[in-house]
């Protein structure tokens, strides 16, 4: 193994990012040294640099999606080998397990094994989104909307007959949001994207999809058929813009809880509960939930195609491909899929 490794640095807050040589990690105790073979891209990476948010120390290394193997094993790692396929989801303010970089540490207790039937490229648009979805669906209130966790055959199937509106269907968070709630058993599943989506979030859960230009009085009409007039009580808004707010807002019944991805940018009734989830991998409120996601149970989801990660398109150029691909993100250019960068390439 090399004693340095390329890295896509963030120099200062608000800066530039530069490929440069630093020196490769050791794991600590508890630690997986991990050879990232792909890395995929999501939205807060560029409002990092922009906005000046979340990271402090510079230069910095950001990304916080992980696919790769075994490289090296700090004390008392078990359940691994060097040479494992794995995938993590990194921690983007701590720049030794973030992910724009050739290698990374990662907490051991919250790596998974990436399984055959899927690629290192298609897992790592994976773990990010998984953990908001699900920490969104099934961490206890007020930090999730406090649903069991389908990881029995008591909890698969639970909340059939109960309805579920996902904003922003299409979104990464969208789509594994709309697969956890079918894995519950939630019906109907009543998203909202570009109809260009319909068949494809259809094929992933979906009950109905309707158009997320809809008028809020139409999307409220729309949903009151699909439901039966059964009152919505569970609302995920998985874009959190001013608007889808102000419609989860309005769609959700007295009493009940939407959960966004963003703090709240409009008024919302006393009547009604407002959290924004926290898709962080190390809060303390988060840990034993997604250890226990990460350890037992995606892994054999991937296995049986229960979740798939999105479609992905790959950047060229490697770690020197992503500050365009950034740029495209911010341009609000992708959408249905997630961009993925291989660091070995650079």
């Amino acid at each position: 193994m090399p004693s340095t490794q390329k890295a896509l640095l963030l120099e200062k807050k608000f800066g530039d990012f530069l490929i440069k040589e630093t020196e490769i990690y050791k794991p600590g105790p508890g630690e997986i040294l991990i050879k990232i073979q792909a890395t995929s891209l999501n939205p807060v990476d560029w409002k990092i640099q922009k906005y000046g948010i979340f990271v402090e120390e510079f230069p910095a290394v950001i990304g916080c999606d992980i696919a790769g193997d075994v490289e090296e094993l700090g004390e008392g790692v078990i359940g691994f080998k060097k040479g494992d396929r794995v995938f993590v989801q990194g921690q983007f303010n701590y720049s030794r397990f973030s992910s724009f970089q050739q290698y990374c540490v990662a907490i051991a207790a919250t790596v998974a094994k990436l399984p055959d039937n899927w690629s290192y490229e298609q897992v790592s648009a994976l773990p990010g989104v998984l953990t908001c979805a699900y920490v969104a669906l099934y961490n206890k209130s007020p930090f999730g909307l406090g649903f069991e966790p389908p990881v029995s055959e008591a909890t698969k199937g639970k909340y059939a007959g109960t309805p579920i509106v996902i904003l922003g269907g299409a979104s990464s968070v969208g789509q594994i949001a709309i697969q956890l709630a079918k894995l519950s058993g939630f019906s109907p599943i009543l998203t909202t994207a570009s109809l260009k989506h319909t068949e494809h979030l259809k094929s992933i859960g979906a009950t109905e999809v309707f158009d997320r230009n809809l008028p809020s009085s139409a999307l409220i009409t729309a949903i009151k058929k699909a439901t039966g007039s059964q009152p919505v009580k569970h609302v995920f808004d998985t874009v959190s813009s001013a608007k889808t707010e102000q419609d989860g807002l309005d769609i959700l019944a007295s009493g009940g809880q939407i959960i966004l991805v963003l703090p709240l940018a409009v008024p919302a009734p006393e009547d009604k509960k407002v959290t924004t989830v926290s898709g962080f991998l190390r809060d303390p409120n988060n840990v034993e939930l997604l250890e226990s996601l990460y350890r037992d149970h995606i892994t054999a989801w991937l296995e049986q195609g229960v979740i798939k990660p999105n479609s992905i398109e790959i950047l060229p150029r490697g770690l020197a491909g992503i500050p365009e691909g950034l740029a495209r993100l911010q341009k609000d250019q992708v959408s249905g899929f997630k961009l993925v960068a291989h660091p070995q390439e650079t």
